[in-house]
């Protein structure tokens, strides 16, 4: 019995010494298990990264080492490999390049052929560790050791991996996020802010054609425009792929590089001429239907150099054409190849300048390009744009915008209505090859924030109640202004992103706040002007409407209408038959805005109503000037409760917004576009007011 009680001793006193004497060894792969694998640096999430494109992280535990390797991305990339062992002790490393990646702006350098030392540190308070290193530089004075300390913390959920950063003497301490490399690699480009013909728009345009042909079939390519670029989205949109979609993307940083990388896919180049905006057009035209890039004559060597087959060459192709002949030769030649679901408006900026950040989704769907005039009083160029639109199938697209050197919007929209046709603008509105392959997340779905209760009344008090509808699309204006939330707002869904642009949408939807509520838009199932659209064909496109906001759990919708000229300088007032229709087709929408500037109908049919814009809130307007405006309108709609509907322009800001609301006199109160109507709908103030119907003969 003793005997047994002191073997039994001998082996707990054994497994003791054993267990503490090497924690680590032992618990390697299960603590680092997680760790495991590559990681690539989340940029928009870490501190500012000098020099380097890109950064990554490989981890490979084993029983008694950490290996870890940093990559440093750049034309001379740097690698930096680490033997960590697990019980604590100093290991080595060899410093082969003068380059410290730190602070590669500051004069600090390794010392090339030196060594460095590692010792691994364990947090016994949590599941955090240090790796702390020593190593020595050389400045303007001298060399001298300096040591650093680099703490790794895993994410809960475990999918960001965190490196604190911290040298002896410095205050900030410098955050990597990482996660795993993702389960979706595609690549991305940083575009040049140059939109001139001569000046860096051929590389910019390569790009957005090289992006139509690869995104034909799969997501591959992304691009990151400019932070002043009309669509604001870009760096936010690509952070949510990677965050949320678990999407990778790689560096492009040259044409040379984007050829290397995607040549195979390309049969060849295609010569446009820098001074002729319509030749770029042409060239974007061939380029879809023969999976070609384009390129100014100066890029002509580079693409013999990768041995690229020259398709055409219109760099003096059109000197001395306008752009009605240019045009009608290029639909001589290339129309009838050409998809007849889609057409793209290359309007926008006008003259040695072009935006043209639409075209990479007419690449890849092979569409025909023009920039013509739809302004009756230019005649030729009316009339082809007139016949081109008669050529597509019924309830075609009509992608980017139109010119803004040679007619109106109103003109471009009235055109396409009267074919029945939905434009999709505008001509910068980047990355739909993209985005229109990237299905959203299985998880997800379209849920609106509705503030209607079933079992509740909604009467109104005598007071003024003011709703307001940011207009102009998601992609522009406040969104993500800080005060987004603390009020209630209405936001224009360009309800074509449902499929052009889904994770688009979804980052919206999920961003959210319980305040922020969407609406349909606009006129139709794309951009319509309603009193210019065929009796024959407003039902059919309504119901393409009514399918798509069901989807998106959509139930107010928006129109206007200038086909007979602005508010200012026309008619934009719509006839009850107009607003009976939309109801009729739409039956789930429980009430409709309408206007853009102040329109002048007001209506209802049964319950369900229709109010136009009462105010029109320019961003340039000064806000005392503003609430001046709105506290006159509450003086002449005298009767409460006034349902007043301010539609506020894409570039204000919320706080604008509240400084003006709070400079309103009278009893007061901000309320969610769907309790407004509702109320509105059951106890209107309004006059009934429509336009005339035409007489029929």
């Amino acid at each position: 019995m003793l005997r047994m009680k002191k073997s039994y001793c001998s082996y707990i006193i054994c497994f003791l010494i054993s267990f503490f004497y090497y924690p680590r060894a032992n618990a390697a792969p299960d603590q680092f298990s997680t760790l495991s694998g590559q990681w690539v640096l989340l940029k928009d999430s870490s501190d500012y990264l000098p020099y380097f494109s890109d950064c990554r992280l490989d981890i490979k535990p084993s029983q008694n080492v950490l290996d870890i390797t940093w990559y440093w991305a750049s034309e001379d990339p740097l690698t930096f490999h680490y033997r960590v062992p697990l019980d604590g002790k100093e290991s080595s490393f060899d410093i082969e390049k003068r380059v410290w990646p730190y602070e590669n702006f500051m004069g600090v350098n390794y010392i090339p052929k030196t060594k460095g030392f590692v010792r691994y540190q364990e947090d016994k308070d949590s599941h955090d560790f240090r790796v702390n290193q020593r190593y020595t530089i050389k400045f303007s004075q001298g060399s001298a050791e300096m040591e650093h300390v680099d703490t790794y913390h895993l994410s809960e959920d475990r999918r960001f991996l965190y490196v604190y950063h911290s040298r002896k003497g410095r205050e900030h301490v410098i955050r990597y996020v990482f996660r795993h490399v993702g389960t979706h690699q595609v690549f991305t480009h940083v575009m040049k802010n140059e939109w001139h013909l001569k000046s860096g728009m051929g590389e910019n345009a390569f790009f957005i054609s090289l992006q139509g042909v690869v995104n034909r079939s799969k997501a591959q390519l992304y691009l990151e425009y400019p932070k002043d670029w009309e669509y604001k989205e870009s760096y936010t949109l690509r952070s949510f792929y990677e965050h949320r979609l678990d999407y990778e993307f790689q560096q492009i940083v040259s044409v040379d590089q984007a050829i290397s990388v995607f040549g195979a896919q390309l049969k060849g180049y295609i010569v446009w001429d820098e001074n002729s905006r319509s030749s770029l057009c042409v060239a974007f035209t061939l380029a879809g239907l023969k999976d070609a890039i384009v390129v100014p004559k100066t890029m002509e060597p580079l693409m013999k150099a990768h041995h690229l087959a020259k398709i055409a060459d219109f760099s003096d192709r059109f000197i001395g054409m306008n752009d009605e002949a240019i045009f009608r030769w290029a639909y001589n030649a290339y129309g009838k190849e050409c998809n007849k679901d889609y057409i793209v408006w290359m309007g926008g900026a006008t003259g040695d300048q072009i935006m043209p950040a639409i075209a990479d989704f007419g690449v890849s769907k092979k569409a025909f390009f023009v920039d013509l005039s739809t302004d009756p009083k230019h005649i030729g160029e009316y009339r082809l744009a007139d016949s081109l639109l008669s050529l597509m199938h019924p309830f075609s697209m009509v992608m980017g915008w139109h010119s803004y050197g040679k007619d109106l919007e109103r003109n471009y929209v009235t055109l396409t209505s009267k074919h029945g046709m939905r434009v999709e603008g505008l001509n910068t509105f980047p990355n739909l090859s993209f985005t229109s392959m990237t299905p959203p997340s299985k998880d997800f779905k379209f849920k609106n924030n509705h503030h209607l209760q079933e079992e509740q009344t909604y009467k109104p008090e005598k007071k003024v109640y003011i709703t307001l509808v940011q207009t102009d699309g998601l992609g522009l204006g406040s969104w993500n202004n800080p005060e987004r939330g603390t009020i209630p707002y209405a936001w224009e869904v360009t309800i074509n992103w449902y499929w052009m642009a889904p994770v688009l949408l979804q980052f919206y939807y999920e961003n959210a706040t319980p305040n922020d509520f969407f609406i349909g838009s606009l006129s139709g199932p794309g951009y319509l002007y309603p009193k210019a659209i065929p009796d024959s064909l407003f039902e059919p496109l309504m119901h393409i409407a009514d399918t798509i906001c069901k989807k998106l759990d959509l139930n107010v919708f928006e129109t206007m209408d200038y086909s007979e000229g602005s508010s200012g300088v026309g008619n934009d007032d719509l006839p009850l038959s107009v607003i009976k229709k939309y109801f009729n087709a739409m039956p789930n929408i429980i009430g409709m805005v309408n206007g853009y500037a102040p329109s002048y109908t007001f209506g209802k049919v049964g319950k369900k109503p229709l109010l136009s814009f009462d105010y029109y809130l320019d961003e340039r307007m000064p806000e005392n000037d503003v609430a001046e405006d709105l506290n006159e309108l509450i003086r002449i709609n005298f009767q409460k409760p006034y349902f007043m509907t301010v539609h506020v322009r894409e570039w204000n800001d919320i706080d604008r917004v509240k400084r003006i609301l709070a400079n309103l006199n009278g009893n007061v109160e901000v309320v969610p576009l769907d309790v407004f109507l509702k109320m509105a709908g059951e106890y209107p103030s309004f006059k009934d007011h429509y336009l005339l119907e035409k007489k029929k003969y």
